[in-house]
């Protein structure tokens, strides 16, 4: 009984998201990817490659993307601190690192 009401409630959520507008259902990924491909920022792999290999010796967690700013925030861990690099998206350059 219980997991058939798991389900139900399950597909009434994947119901009403089907319906909402595209908009809406857009995330950092859709934004970073539109910015990219309208040549307002560099890929993220470019951004990656530039910035990975510096942070030798600690983990990478992965990235967010702030479509306002246009920077990219590259997250890592190195023992039990995280640290994150915020890049600009235009240039690729480091603006702050903490």
């Amino acid at each position: 009984m219980l997991n058939r009401k798991k389900f139900l409630s399950l597909a009434m959520l994947a119901a009403i998201a089907a319906t909402l507008p595209a908009e809406a259902r857009r995330g950092e990924q859709d934004d970073a990817r539109e910015d990219w491909q309208n040549g307002k920022v560099k890929s993220l792999r470019e951004i990656e490659g530039n910035v990975v290999p510096r942070m030798r010796g600690m983990q990478y967690l992965g990235p967010e993307y702030d479509p306002t700013a246009q920077v990219y925030r590259l997250k890592f861990i190195n023992k039990d601190r995280v640290i994150f690099v915020d890049v600009d998206g235009k240039t690729g350059s480091v603006l702050r690192q903490r």
